[in-house]
């Protein structure tokens, strides 16, 4: 299959499987520039599968590092009316959303860590009710990547040239999304079939606590009563299944805010805020944490962590298999979206809503009431790798291994 034909067909993935866009729905595409040949091609097949309208919002890293550069973190600690009420009323219209991610990780490490924090922390309130809309599943969304020249470059710096590691980072994501399968739309079917099935048996399990082991890590997880694992694909609240990320091989659900106890190391970077942070590790006291240190990044790291109430707790824990598609590229991507499908991960901040039954329709009082984290904020980090061990306790007292030096264990 030549690349124009591949690019069409990943295009058509994201679009009738990621989104699964329906008749007469609005859809909104958020690129960088050098993502316009890709945007063009799923504003195509949006419309080919009926599409309202398709509003594509470009964005330009280096613009972007210029307004760091130039504009006082006071300016930067304001978000504008206008862009809230916009992706306010696109919530209320129903559009589906489609997200291309392919930052540098390097862009912003000479910026100060105090404007990149005042302007995350503007944007987490500013689109906090939009935020909130895609965690509870009330609208439609994906996640999906194309490789740019900054981030090519970042995954593959033996490369010669910018196009042979473009050219590499294409391959290393087709298969990463299952692109290089005879009938990916089938092999996703599949996929999202094998994933439910092992949510079916967590869920059937009614989990009490997880027990993680590894190098730097000895860390107990309480889950909160009435929890719920989730992965592959969900509904809407329309009642529309659509798939958030592309790659996925994980299945989730929310720890208890304050039921967490023990160290955790991570052991892939965090690209977060434009920088890149390190070999980091944190201790957890009831949940919080009360101590944690990096080699690199530090100082975003606390500001992340500072970011609000909620960002001190964990909000999502997520397992993977170390033999997933992505983990077998061998490659580290700097890139969230393809890491934390190659690792287990956490997250720091938010919990998603769905994972707690009728989590969807609570208010936010009443999700903390059950555990759950709130935050303007939701931060992956990964911590899986081949010597982990996670081992689970039921509510009736029964224990088992979910997972065996980095593998599933049933």
């Amino acid at each position: 299959m030549s690349f124009e034909k591949k690019l069409n067909q990943y295009a058509k993935l994201v679009v009738e499987v990621g989104v699964n866009v329906q008749p007469q729905q609005i859809v909104v595409i958020r690129t960088p520039v050098e993502g316009a040949y890709f945007a063009r091609e799923l504003t195509k097949q949006a419309y080919e599968v009926g599409a309202k309208r398709v509003y594509v919002e470009f964005s330009d890293e280096q613009i972007g590092k210029m307004t760091y550069e130039y504009a006082s973190e006071e300016t930067l600690s304001q978000f504008p009316d206008w862009e809230t009420q916009k992706y306010e009323d696109y919530v209320k219209q129903n559009a589906a959303f489609i997200s291309i991610s392919a930052s540098n990780p390097d862009l912003l490490k000479d910026i100060p860590v105090s404007k990149i924090a005042a302007a995350q922390k503007a944007s987490g309130l500013g689109l906090m009710t939009f935020r909130k809309a895609v965690s509870n599943s009330e609208v439609c969304w994906c996640v999906v990547s194309i490789p740019t020249d900054s981030w090519s470059k970042k995954v593959f710096p033996e490369c010669e040239s910018v196009e042979e590691a473009k050219e590499k980072l294409w391959e290393k994501i087709f298969v990463a999304t299952r692109m290089d399968e005879k009938n990916p739309v089938e092999a996703w079917k599949t996929h999202t079939d094998y994933l439910a099935d092992k949510c079916k048996f967590l869920n059937d399990k009614k989990i009490k606590t997880l027990h993680y082991t590894a190098p730097g890590t000895d860390l107990y997880v309480e889950l909160p009563e009435g929890h719920k694992w989730e992965g592959g694909g969900e509904y809407s609240r329309k009642g529309t299944y659509f798939v958030a990320n592309m790659p996925t091989e994980e299945v989730f659900t929310m720890p208890h805010k304050y039921g967490v106890n023990g160290t955790l190391k991570a052991t892939k970077p965090l690209v977060y805020g434009g920088n890149l942070i390190d070999d980091f590790s944190f201790e957890f006291k009831e949940g919080k944490i009360v101590s944690f240190k990096a080699a690199k990044g530090e100082e975003m790291l606390a500001k992340l962590i500072e970011t609000d109430k909620g960002t001190s707790y964990l909000g999502e824990v997520a397992i993977v298999p170390h033999s997933s598609p992505v983990s077998k590229t061998n490659t580290l991507f700097y890139n969230t979206l393809f890491d934390e499908n190659a690792s287990c991960h956490f997250a720091i901040g938010s919990c998603y809503p769905t994972n707690i039954e009728g989590g969807a329709y609570m208010t936010d009082e009443e999700l903390e009431a059950h555990g759950g984290n709130l935050s303007m904020a939701h931060e992956d980090f990964m911590v899986g790798g081949n010597k982990l061990c996670i081992k689970a306790t039921t509510i009736d007292g029964e224990t088992f291994d979910v997972l065996k030096d980095g593998e599933w264990a049933f």
